[in-house]
């Protein structure tokens, strides 16, 4: 079992504590008029979601900022196991008695956290003999006790208890570097950035401005700014939302798409 000799660190919640988020909020800065749209990575994460649910596996589904991967675990969990899953997320490198307390919230077990490690044993291993799913995101931040202590659960054989890992930079390289976890991991995903063919089909469909969007646009946006990054593409349509009402345009033009754009450039270099 692991110890507690670890230093304590902020957990973050939100109001929502443990469940999934509200869907208006799987989109970056809550886009209004977005849409979920089927990417190839989202009807894998699906599969393979579904597939660790039927099996009680673990699986890690990974990838770098803006990719879309909490978007995709969201809405595949939301779809095939709403009321099963339980989600917990660390901005720090949290100790085991962080990640005892965040997932007696986030199971939703009744009364104040013990005050012993062997309590919260007990009562986790009684509450995961019911089917659930267990999201840790940005799970590049677990320490490799954290990572044991979650092995220690789910290796329970009265548990039934589904993990699926979700992280950015970092994450592949943490789990891989535990060899009893990545034993047991099921399946493996990385969510890359979408290929130009994807966005041109992908794109008009994500939001009604760019319904009758000129494909050579698109493919401009995405070569000079956008690069297949779901997120980026989030921004540059928010921002030509902004533009097409102050400017009193009715569709996207070069010019209005260049101004867009350039609200993500980066500092140049002197």
């Amino acid at each position: 079992m692991p110890s507690e000799h670890e230093e304590s660190c902020t957990i973050t919640s939100s109001p929502r504590r443990g469940r999934l988020p509200a869907p208006q909020e799987d989109h970056f800065m809550r886009l209004p008029g977005a849409q979920v749209v089927s990417t190839r990575a989202l009807l894998t994460a699906r599969e393979n979601i579904r597939s660790a649910v039927e099996s009680r596996a673990m699986i890690c589904i990974y990838g770098s900022a803006g990719n879309g991967k909490s978007f995709a675990v969201n809405a595949c969990l939301r779809e095939l196991a709403p009321t099963l899953t339980r989600r917990i997320q660390f901005r720090a490198r949290p100790s085991t008695r962080d990640l005892r307390h965040e997932l007696f919230h986030a199971l939703g077990l009744p009364g104040r956290p013990p005050a012993h490690p062997i309590e919260f044993d007990r009562m986790f291993r009684a509450a995961l003999q019911e089917p659930r799913v267990l999201v840790c995101d940005e799970a590049q931040w677990l320490s490799k006790l954290c990572f044991e202590y979650l092995r220690y659960l789910w290796d329970d054989t009265e548990s039934d208890l589904t993990i699926v890992f979700t992280g950015g930079n970092g994450c592949f390289e943490m789990l891989q570097s535990e060899p009893m976890l990545e034993s047991r991991v099921y399946a493996w995903q990385e969510i890359t950035r979408m290929p130009l063919d994807e966005i041109l089909d992908v794109v008009p469909a994500f939001h009604p401005l760019w319904d009758d969007a000129d494909p050579d646009l698109i493919a401009l946006c995405d070569e000079e700014a956008a690069h297949g990054n779901f997120r980026a593409w989030a921004k540059i349509t928010r921002h030509l939302t902004t533009g097409l009402r102050e400017s009193g345009r009715t569709r996207i033009d070069e010019e209005l798409l260049r101004w867009a754009y350039s609200k993500l450039r980066t500092r140049q270099a002197a």
